[in-house]
Parts: structure tokens; sequence; C-alpha cells
């Protein structure tokens, strides 16, 4: 427990940077008055009849000297307060803010300012302990215990000031409750940032140059000055200790909040109330923190929320998210996450967005699982259903869908758009691929301009793909359906007799794709099953293994037609020609989600050489080359779709009988 200190009184409000962190020729003010938002002219001294008047008025001061005011000022609308160190006060006329049915005069009544600057018409009111904060224009600021800075405030970022030792870093444990993929949090930071940190820890130049561009990104000086935004209104609140807020927040009852930055502004405010609990953490443009959640080591992307009685720690929340009712650890959660309802120990997990979580869902805990550093993966689209319950280590491809169940062993499920059932009476476990596409193909689209149309967002910290058939989901359909070629063959094999063992894998291949393409009848009465997706020695069945082996070949044609006419509705002389020889290219196999955005893996990985090598100095140098990337994904990924299609047809380029047939089954 920390020990009390005593000082005598009129310390109060001065020497905020202790002497020995003092540079040369700086005063204690210097930090402050760099981030001061009005000019040093904006404020004048007390005059003697005005000092006069706040004393009436019931006002004290240390030394009215270091008490300084705006031009326009209304005495009588400063009355009972004590002032502390260097106050200085922007203009107060008589005006009254009023918020949502909430009507205060412009003024300072019955509070305790140390060291502050307040912006022009506030209205303060009831603030018991207002200190080393630097408060914008026409703010609310009403029934406060506690509001404060300290002189080695890092509101929410990884860093260390001057003098600290490594224990008083703030790290989060991403994926992995045992620490092992720790990332620092900082202003700005976006999920793609949070991936390349927390996935590739084998990478030692990397992660040591990642904790070098965080730390030299931020001042190490001690004594800058907390802020909150101008038309930001803060009432009825306990304790607010090193927060950075934006402008036009609303923050209203909040238990506790500590070593935040809070984004904010007015046309993307953020809103915190009603028994909130919050420490070290970032807080996106545009969210809402409400009703009881309580959030310590995290991040929350912008357009994201915390609702009912969250408990949220550890975790990365991507942009355009919803988590209500429930308890998230170590998680790091790509955009346009849903979890409304309880579900319990959503742990050590990567969840790679446009992802739902139903109610009394456990997705992994030491209570179901051998040890405790363990991961789940899941890729886009992830959905466990009701009361689903999963063990670490699994992983699952894109869009996968898990029937109410519990699942005993670990999985890893590389069949996209799948249906997963546990089936106890057989004791087996039936995957049944391409489901959504054949059973609900609405749900499918319906994400897609979903998730566009939910995008809110007017600072793009990140662009994402929201696209269910991308380079990512169809690289794994096409590995889908050679496994389903294997699987195939090998049950075959075994119907007829004979060993696979003798058979080579490109042999089984082809055998599998003669089944699945001419013999319909054989294939139906064949009970396929899958390897090595179940840690188990149980069956693992494919269910309609030929239906969805089509069904996969229709969406691969769906891609790759709807992303060539993309190019020749943006290349408008464009000819059949055009296409074969722009958009000829080596084949990208290898694409990574990275926090939402897709990427070819050899960028990635010439990216992380280059963070690495020491090419980017701070993290807006990498966030550049995330925007220079995605402008050239569209190309990219036509040529992807071009590739697609010819591996599908079988040929090197396209003639136009291959391309009208194509466009009529694209069009079925």
């Amino acid at each position: 427990m920390d020990k009390i200190s005593i000082h005598s009184t009129e310390t109060l409000g001065k020497n905020f940077i202790p002497k020995q962190y003092l540079a040369n020729g700086k005063d204690e003010y210097f930090y402050r008055n760099q981030q001061s938002l009005w000019p040093e002219n904006h404020w004048r001294k007390l005059k003697s009849d005005e000092i006069d008047q706040l004393k009436r008025n019931g006002n004290r001061a240390e030394d009215w000297n270091f008490v300084l005011i705006a031009n326009e000022f209304d005495i009588d609308r400063i009355i009972n307060n004590k002032f502390y160190g260097l106050v200085r006060i922007g203009r107060v006329c008589d005006q009254i803010l009023e918020h949502d049915g909430l009507k205060l005069p412009v003024g300072i009544t019955n509070s305790c300012i140390v060291s502050s600057d307040i912006g022009d018409d506030a209205a303060i009111h009831n603030v018991h302990y207002l200190a080393h904060y630097i408060v914008g224009d026409r703010c609310i600021l009403f029934n406060i215990d506690e509001i404060y800075t300290t002189d080695t405030a890092k509101f929410g970022n990884g860093i260390l000031k001057e003098g600290e030792s490594e224990d008083k870093r703030i790290w989060i444990s991403l994926m992995n409750e045992a620490g092992g993929r720790s990332i620092l949090p900082f202003e700005g930071i976006n999920t793609a940032d949070a991936y390349l940190w927390a996935k590739y820890k084998d990478d030692k130049k990397l992660q040591e140059n990642l904790v070098n561009i965080t730390q030299n990104q931020f001042d190490v000086h001690r004594g800058y000055y907390g802020i909150i935004g101008s038309q930001t209104i803060i009432k009825n609140s306990c304790s607010i200790k090193n927060v950075k807020i934006g402008e036009s927040a609303m923050i209203s009852g909040v238990q506790k909040v500590e070593t935040l930055t809070i984004h904010s502004s007015p046309d993307e405010p953020t809103q915190i109330n009603d028994g909130i609990v919050l420490k070290d953490g970032i807080i996106g443009f545009g969210c809402k923190v409400i009703s009881g959640s309580k959030a310590e080591r995290f991040v929350l992307g912008n357009h994201s929320n915390l609702k009912y009685g969250v408990r949220l720690f550890d975790t990365f929340v991507g942009d355009n998210s919803t988590i209500a009712c429930c308890e998230v650890l170590n998680n790091l959660i790509f955009p346009a996450h849903e979890q409304h309802h309880n579900n319990s120990f959503l742990i050590a997990s990567l969840i790679m967005g446009q992802s739902n979580i139903a109610a009394g869902a456990t997705i992994g805990s030491n209570h179901n699982s051998r040890a405790n550093d363990n991961e789940i993966q899941a890729g886009r689209g992830f959905w466990p259903g009701l009361c689903s319950s999963l063990k670490h280590y699994s992983r699952f491809a894109s869009f996968v869908l898990l029937a109410k169940a519990d699942y005993a062993y670990e999985l890893d499920i590389p069949l996209p758009f799948a249906l997963l059932n546990n089936n106890v009476s057989k004791d087996q476990l039936e995957i049944m691929p391409a489901y959504w596409w054949l059973y609900n193909m609405y749900a499918l689209a319906r994400n897609t301009w979903k998730f566009k149309n939910r995008d809110k967002r007017k600072t793009i910290s990140q662009h994402i793909e929201f696209d269910f058939l991308a380079p990512d989901t169809v690289e794994e359909m096409v590995k889908a359906r050679q496994l389903l070629e294997i699987w195939t063959a090998k049950a075959r094999l075994l119907q007829q007799g004979k060993s696979s063992e003798s058979f080579s894998g490109d042999d089984l291949i082809e055998l599998g794709k003669e089944l699945l393409s001419n013999n319909e009848l054989i294939v139906n009465k064949l009970e396929i099953c899958g390897e090595g997706l179940e840690k188990s020695n149980r069956k693992v069945v494919i269910i309609k293994a030929l239906r969805a082996y089509h069904a996969y070949g229709d969406m691969l044609y769906y891609y790759a037609i709807n992303n060539l006419v993309e190019f020749l509705g943006s290349n408008k002389d464009a000819t059949l020609d055009t296409v074969n020889k722009s958009l000829t290219s080596v084949k990208i196999s290898k694409w990574i989600n990275v926090g939402g955005q897709l990427m070819p893996e050899k960028d990635v990985d010439r990216l992380r050489e280059e963070i690495g090598n020491g090419k980017f100095k701070n993290w807006h140098d990498i966030h550049n080359r995330y925007n220079q990337l995605w402008k050239k994904y569209p190309l990219e990924k036509q040529k992807h779709a071009y590739n697609i299609l010819c591996d599908v047809l079988g040929s090197k380029s396209i003639n136009k009988d291959q391309w009208n047939s194509s466009l009529d089954k694209a069009a079925n």
C-alpha cells in the first residue's frame, strides 16, 4: 500500500516535476505551455478590485499572482473555490451550457483547482479536486470527486518516462494468457500493428524495433498535463487519473478511469457512463463503454462498444465491434466482431473478424483444456453456436459455424464455410463443407453489405476487407477441394479393399477429382472421412462431400468473374486480350489477414524485414505502408482472380468460349 507523504501547504500546485528531471533552462510549466490550447496573451493578471471581489465571493488562493484570467471575465460567476499553483481561466460570460436537459451556468463554483488551464465559457461546479489539467472551451465538469494528472502520466501508452523502471511499462498479453505474445499499447495503434507484434514473436529484430519505435514516438520527459477536449462533459464521477480525453466526449457516472487515452471528436464522440472502471487502455473514436463495464490493459478500436457488465482484460477489440454481458480475456479480435450475450472465458484467442459469439459459448478455458499456454485461432466469420465449448489448441478456417455441442477434442478445421456437428449418438464429428453457400447464401451476401453499411468510421486507422469471397477464403477453398479429392479417393479405395498407401498424393488427387467430377452415384455411397481434423481416434465424417466440392467450384467461378468484371469496369477500353495481358502473373497463393486487411505473405515478410532493419522511424510510416499495400490490393486481387479462373479452367489464358461459359456459370 502506498504511504502518505507530508508536504508544506505552499507546495500544492508547485514542483509538479521533480527538480532532478527538469531540463536545463526549463521550468515546470514548459510542457504545459507547449500543450496549451491558447496563446500567452489570452490571459492577464487580476486587478486588485477583482481580487477583492473574488474574495468576497468566497474564493481563496495560495497566491493571487498565480491566478490569471481572460479579458472578458464575469467575476460574479466564480464562487467559493480554492486555487493553488498557476491557474489560468478563460472567458467567463453570462451564458448557460445545456446538454441533454442538464443546464449549468458558465463559471466555476465550489471547486478546488490546482495548477490547471481552463478554456473559454466552461461550466465547472462541485469538482472537489482538479489538478494539472488543460480543460478546453465550453466543457462541463460537474460533481466530480477527483480528476488529476501525475508527472509520469503516460495516458495508456506502453512507454517509460524518465527515471522509471521497466516494471512500470504497460504490456497487453494478447492471444496467450501466459504472456508469450504481449504487445505495447499506444495512441494510434490499429489491429494490424497488434497482429504483427503478437504473431511474429520469433522475429527478434522485428520485436526489438517495435518496442524502440513505440518508445521513441513519445516524449519521455515528465510533466505533461492531462487534456480534456473542448465541449466534453464529465459529470457525477468519482476518480479520473492520468486520462487524456478528446473533444465532445461524454463521461458520466464512472467509478474509476485511470491511465487512458480516450479519442473523441465532434463527428465521432465517445461515450463512457454508468459505473465504469477502466485502467491502462486506449479507446478509439466513436466508442461507447456503458453500464457497469470493466476493462484493464486493453485497446478498443474506433466505433466499438463495451456494454452491460463486460469484463475485458488483456484484449484488443478491433473497429466496429460490440461486446456485451460477458468476460473476455487475452484476445486479439479483428474488426466487425459481435458478442452480445452471456458467454464465458473467451480466452487466449485470435478471432479474425466478422465473427459472432453466441450465448453460452465457452471458447477455451483452463477448465476444459490440457494446459494454460495454448491458443485458439479462427478465421473470418467464425460463429460458435449456442453453448458450444471448445478446447485449446484449436484452429478454424474462415466462416466456420459450430452447431451447439461440447467439442471434447482439439480441432483443426481447414474447410471454410463449413458446419460442424458433434454427433454424440454416433460418437463422431461431422463436417459439412460449404454449408453457408449451399443453405444460407443470403447470410453470406448480407454479411458483406452489412459490415460495409455498419462501418461508420470517419477516422479510418486501417482498411478492411469485408467481402466473404477474397483471396484468403478462396485459397482456403482451393486447399479444401484438394483435401476432398484425397479423402474421396481414399474412401473409394477402402470400399474396393485396396490400400491407399501405394498411391502418391498426385494419384489420389487425380482419382478423387475424377470421382467427384463424373461419378456422383459412386461418391454418394462412400463414407468419406477427414484426416487430421480432430485430436482423437474417432471418425470425422464429411457430409455431402460431392455437393460441397462443386459448391466450392461455383464460389471460385463467382469470385473470379466478379473481380474480372470489376477490372473491366475500371478499364473502359479493355478487351479479353487486355485481361489476358494485364492480369497474367505469378499466382500468389499465400495471403495473410493482417488485422482485417489482406496482404500477400511476401509483402508481410518484406514489411517485417523493413521494420526489423530500421527503415521505419515511427508508426505513422508503418501505417503509410499499410495504405500503400491497400492501394495495390484491388489489382493484386484481380490478378489472383484471373489465376483462379485459369486454374479452374485448366488453361494458361482465357479464350472467348471459356469467358462466355464462365460468365454464364457465375451468373447462375
